[in-house]
């Protein structure tokens, strides 16, 4: 049977709208991602012209912080990859979904790690540690310290993009797709083991 031309309007506005909205995730969502990717970079470009010397302490430079500097630039590869795929209009499969997933939740916990391992060194810089003489190198090197100080709080920022990019990722993945199909017990009863 032949629909009238009324109703075929009618399903190819809402398909139309379906596909525009889909759009339009799919543009906020690379969107999202390319956000981390930029402050990546300004992290990167901050801790890689800082340096300083001073007659006490000599030569500080990113060196002294790389895994922060190799974490910025590893994100922002990932960044820019993901946004790209995640721009393509193909659509989504469990593989995909899965693996978005797993990767921003990779990216959260690393970056949190390499913060907080660098906020321990440019700590320890600003204020010394008197149990083994080591005094603070943040009063003779304080632009280099400034500096990684911004760097530190970029990457902080990167974190809190990845979590809620971890958030979207992980509805995404868990609203459109079952979870997998459970173990079975093989006739165990369960409840004579956990008896109290």
């Amino acid at each position: 049977m032949e629909s009238s031309p009324s109703v075929a309007a009618a399903r190819g506005d809402k398909n139309g709208e379906e596909e525009n909205g889909s759009n339009s995730m799919r543009t906020a969502e690379s969107m999202l991602r390319l956000l981390p990717m930029s402050l990546c970079i300004v992290s990167l470009v901050l801790m890689l012209t800082n340096s300083q010397s001073s007659d006490n302490f000599g030569l500080l430079s990113y060196s002294d912080l790389v895994y922060l500097v190799q974490a910025s630039g590893v994100c922002a590869g990932y960044s820019l990859l993901s946004a790209l795929v995640s721009a393509l209009p193909c659509p989504s499969t469990m593989s995909r979904a899965w693996t978005f997933f797993l990767l921003d939740q990779v990216f959260v916990y690393v970056l949190l790690v390499v913060g907080a391992v660098s906020t321990e060194v440019v700590y320890l810089a600003y204020k010394g540690e008197a149990a083994i003489t080591w005094s603070g190198a943040c009063g003779s090197l304080g632009k280099f310290c400034h500096k990684a100080t911004a760097s530190l709080a970029i990457t902080f920022a990167v974190v809190i993009c990845y979590a809620v990019l971890s958030l979207v990722s992980s509805y995404r993945l868990f609203s459109r797709y079952d979870a997998p199909i459970g173990y079975t017990n093989k006739g165990i009863d369960m409840s004579a083991v956990f008896r109290t």
